[in-house]
């Protein structure tokens, strides 16, 4: 894998934590309270905010891994390379923000198989 891929895979990694962190973050912040109008909105505009970073680093990722676009990847490992990077960073997250939350043995295998998922599209010669 050249330096174009090593660097798609890396923001895919970053723009993940971003997104991951937009999606589940403020479920670690005072999840008992009822969701008023008031901080629905609050939520879901501090979400785009953390999302609009995960967009600038998405959009040259996937430029940058692309192989229509000069990267080394097809368009559909591409996507299960971000699907699989996308669940290790959940893994962390989960791991630190959320301790009490159990990881069990089907969603290993889950992600797992997202693995298996990975390496099946990765020698894809088209």
């Amino acid at each position: 894998m050249n330096a174009r891929g090593w660097a798609a895979i890396a923001l895919l990694g970053l723009s993940n934590l971003f997104m991951t962190l937009a999606w589940y973050g403020h479920l670690r912040y005072r999840p008992e309270t009822k969701l008023s109008l008031r901080s629905w909105l609050t939520v879901v505009l501090s979400s785009w905010g953390i999302a609009l970073f995960e967009y600038l680093l998405q959009v040259p990722a996937n430029r940058l891994g692309f192989r229509g676009t000069g990267g080394p990847f097809s368009l559909p490992t591409l996507k299960v390379i971000q699907e699989a990077i996308s669940i290790f960073v959940f893994v962390l997250v989960v791991r630190v923000l959320f301790q009490n939350e159990p990881l069990g043995w089907r969603q290993w295998l889950a992600f797992g198989l997202v693995l298996l998922a990975v390496g099946l599209t990765w020698s894809d010669p088209n």
